[in-house]
């Protein structure tokens, strides 16, 4: 008779306060670009925010946050890494430890291997939250951080097509699977707003985010616009106004939710009073 599987031991990330995934089931969507611009309206929300890229075989932070091949993060004691500064945040992906033209010919074990490392050996210093940049799709990459991080919620990335929403909802399902709270739904490239005009064309379709975050009753974060160069402007220290102040509000229901979550994680305090 077989004993028991163990379930896989969570990372300790002493460093870390809450860690939350910005995921979406399909690429194309703009993710990453939305990744960065939420870690960067939470440290304008006065939070120490940092962010790991836990793609591994594509990873594009790197280039977002405009690091040079030639930079690579210090090592403390040859085991742990310290994390890059940049734009006021505790960054780590592989595209640091690697070039442009390296592809990474691994296999699913090696793969989530060099994610366990990345997340538990980076010294990660005193973070309020941990935004963690999620490759498309529910495979290994996904469920090795739902397993292995103590992840507080994931935000849901999707642009307003019932072809990007058929894979969102494969996101949000993976989640509920593992026990993990959607903490909001993201709706990307809702609009084009002509530069002479002024006037919104929505390329995508339209309310898609909203049907999406109405069937799983989960907030609907923000509807940012398709803004040209918008990754660009994050390397360059900037944020399109038109989306900046959804970023903003995002951050602060982003803060709201994790409050929430971690009162419920403390559960009641009972207090026995003599009469």
């Amino acid at each position: 008779m077989n004993a028991p599987r163990q379930a896989p031991q969570k990372l300790a990330l002493p460093g870390v306060r809450d860690v939350v995934a910005v995921a979406s089931g399909k690429g194309g969507v703009g993710k990453s670009t939305v990744a960065l611009g939420l870690a960067l309206a939470l440290k304008q929300e006065g939070a120490k925010v940092g962010l790991l890229d836990a793609d591994i075989y594509g990873p594009s932070q790197g280039l977002m946050l405009g690091v040079g091949e030639g930079h690579r993060p210090k090592t403390i004691d040859s085991q742990r890494f310290e994390p890059m500064h940049v734009l006021g945040l505790q960054c780590m992906s592989m595209s640091f430890l690697t070039s442009e033209r390296t592809p990474m010919v691994w296999r699913a074990p090696m793969a989530t291997s060099a994610l366990r490392q990345l997340l538990g050996q980076t010294a990660w210093d005193d973070l309020d939250v941990l935004i963690v940049d999620m490759p498309p799709g529910t495979g290994d990459i996904q469920l090795t951080m739902a397993q292995n991080a103590p992840v507080s919620g994931a935000v849901i990335v999707t642009t307003p097509q019932e072809v990007a929403l058929i894979d969102a909802r494969k996101g949000i399902e993976m989640f509920r699977k593992v026990g993990i709270p959607v903490l909001g739904i993201i709706e990307n490239m809702s609009v084009f707003v002509c530069p002479d005009s002024g006037k919104a064309y929505p390329l995508f379709g339209e309310g898609g985010g909203t049907r999406l975050a109405a069937e799983y009753e989960a907030p609907l974060l923000a509807q940012l616009p398709l803004v040209p160069g918008l990754g660009e402007g994050f390397a360059a220290g900037q944020t399109a106004s038109s989306a900046a102040t959804q970023f903003a509000q995002a951050a602060a229901t982003l803060c709201a939710s994790l409050s929430s979550e971690a009162d419920l994680a403390r559960g009641p305090t009972i207090s026995i009073q003599d009469d």
